[in-house]
C-alpha cells in the first residue's frame, strides 16, 4: 500500500517569491499576513526582533468566482463561498541589513520574482532599498510586485508623496513598470489585491524537469533532540530549492563539495529518506518552491547550516577551487561617491555563487576578467553568475557580479 496520500498540486509550492527591502520596512509582517507564519524562528530573531538569516513560509492562493478576487483561505471572507485554490507560493523572507546583503543574494538566486517593500513613513528610497533592488537586477530577477506598506500611519498626502516617490526612485530600473500596491500589514489590510498583483506578474516559470536533479542548499538541519535513543536518531535534513530535474523518496544523491578530508574535498553521497514541502510528506517531487529532503547522512554533517551553500543532486557540476571571473564594475559604492577600483592582484573578494558563499584572492587580474584561488571550494560550471563584494570599512560592499568562464 502507498504511505503517501494523493495531494491536489494546486497545494504544493511551485513558485519562489522573495522579499526584499530597508531594514523594518515590514517584510516579514507581509509574509505572515499572506502565510499565516512568521518567517523569523531562530531565537536571536525572535530576541532582537529582526530578520538575520533567511526566513520560509507558504501560503496557498485561493479565488473566489462570487467576489472575483483572490484570498489567502480556503473560504471567502466576504461572501463565505467556498474558493478554489490557484497555486501555492513559497515566500523566501530576507533581511535588510546592509550587513547581511550576502546572505540577500544567496536567496536571490532561489527567486523567481521578488516582492519589494516600502515603507511609506519613510523617504524613498532608504539605503537597503537601492542595495537590494541593484541586487535583484544583478541576479537577473525581473518579477516585481512593490508593496507600499505603513499607510495606516501616514497622511493621505503622504502616502500619495510617498507614491511619487517610488515612481520617480524605480524610474529607469528593471522594477519600472511594477505594479504599486499599498497595504498595512498590521492590519491585514490590502491582501486580496497584493495577492491578484503577485498572480498577475510573477507566472510559474517552465521548470526543467527532465534533467538530472539540482537543488540548491541554503539550510541544514539536525532534527534530534537532545538524549535521542539511538534506534530514534533520524539523519541529516537539507533545505533549500531544486532548480532542475526530480528528486523520489529511496534516490540515492550526492551533495558537493562535501566534506574536507585529509586535506581534500570529497562530496557525499546519501539516501533520501523523505521529502517535505509546505508541511506535507511526498513521495517525490519537481522543481519549484521550497523543499526539505530528509537523508541518512549523519547529523553531526548537516547541524548549524555546515552545509549550505552546496548543490545536491546527481551529474552534479566540478569542485572548483580556482575561477575565472568575466567582469561587471558598479560606478561607485552605494550611498558614497566613493569610485570602484578594478580588483588588484593579491586582493581579497567574497562571492556568491549559487547558494555558496566563499572569500577568494586575485591571483590576476586584466582588464574584464579576473582569476580567483578560493578558500572554500564552490561546486559551479561554466555560464553561472558571481556577484563580488570588497571589504570596505570593516563592511563587504557590493562592487559588481561577472560570468564563470
Amino acid at each position: 500500500m502507498n504511505k503517501f496520500k494523493e495531494i491536489d498540486k494546486r497545494l504544493i509550492p511551485e513558485v519562489n517569491i522573495g522579499t526584499a527591502g530597508h531594514v523594518d520596512c515590514g517584510k516579514s509582517t507581509i509574509v505572515e499576513m499572506m502565510s499565516g507564519k512568521w518567517p523569523a524562528v531562530h531565537s536571536e530573531e525572535l530576541k532582537r526582533g529582526i530578520t538575520i538569516k533567511l526566513g520560509y513560509a507558504d501560503a496557498t492562493v485561493y479565488f473566489c468566482k462570487s467576489c472575483n478576487a483572490y484570498f489567502n483561505s480556503e473560504r471567502c471572507p466576504t461572501c463565505s463561498t467556498q474558493c478554489e485554490p490557484k497555486r501555492t507560493l513559497s515566500f523566501i523572507d530576507a533581511p535588510g541589513h546592509e550587513t547581511l546583503m550576502a546572505t540577500v543574494l544567496a536567496g536571490a538566486c532561489l527567486m523567481d520574482g521578488v516582492l519589494l517593500v516600502i515603507a511609506a513613513n519613510e523617504k524613498c528610497p532608504q539605503p537597503q532599498t537601492k542595495e537590494h533592488l541593484l541586487a535583484l537586477d544583478i541576479v537577473g530577477i525581473k518579477n516585481i510586485v512593490i508593496a507600499q506598506n505603513k499607510i495606516d500611519v501616514v497622511s493621505e498626502e503622504r502616502a500619495l508623496e510617498s507614491y511619487r516617490e517610488i515612481k520617480e526612485f524605480i524610474k529607469g530600473t528593471v522594477a519600472e513598470d511594477a505594479p504599486i500596491i499599498p497595504v498595512c500589514a498590521q492590519k491585514r489590510i490590502g491582501l486580496e489585491h497584493l495577492l491578484a498583483a503577485i498572480e498577475e506578474r510573477i507566472p510559474t516559470p517552465k521548470r526543467q524537469l527532465t534533467k538530472p536533479p539540482r537543488m540548491l542548499v541554503v539550510r541544514s538541519f539536525d532534527i534530534n533532540k537532545p538524549g535521542a535513543k539511538p534506534n530514534d536518531i533520524k539523519g541529516g535534513v537539507l533545505g533549500g530549492a531544486l532548480i532542475a530535474g526530480s528528486l523520489r523518496v529511496g534516490e540515492e544523491i550526492e551533495i558537493k563539495p562535501g566534506v574536507k578530508l585529509k586535506g581534500q574535498w570529497q562530496p557525499l553521497k546519501t539516501s533520501i529518506v523523505g521529502l517535505q514541502k509546505a508541511g506535507k510528506n511526498l513521495e517525490s517531487v519537481g522543481a519549484g518552491g521550497l523543499l526539505g529532503v530528509l537523508t541518512t547522512l549523519d547529523p553531526s554533517l548537516t547541524k548549524a547550516d555546515s552545509l549550505s551553500g552546496s548543490v545536491a543532486g546527481n551529474e552534479l557540476p566540478p569542485t572548483c577551487n580556482e575561477i575565472s571571473i568575466e567582469i561587471n564594475l558598479l560606478k561607485s559604492i552605494l550611498g558614497s561617491k566613493e569610485l570602484i577600483e578594478k580588483p588588484r592582484v593579491g586582493e581579497q573578494l567574497m562571492l556568491n555563487i549559487g547558494t555558496a558563499r566563499t572569500i577568494g584572492t586575485v591571483k590576476m587580474a586584466r582588464k574584464n576578467r579576473v582569476d580567483i584561488e578560493l578558500k572554500l571550494p564552490v561546486c559551479c560550471e561554466v555560464g553561472e553568475r558571481a556577484v563580488l563584494s570588497r571589504r570596505i570599512a570593516e563592511r563587504w560592499r557590493l562592487i559588481g557580479f561577472g560570468k564563470i568562464i
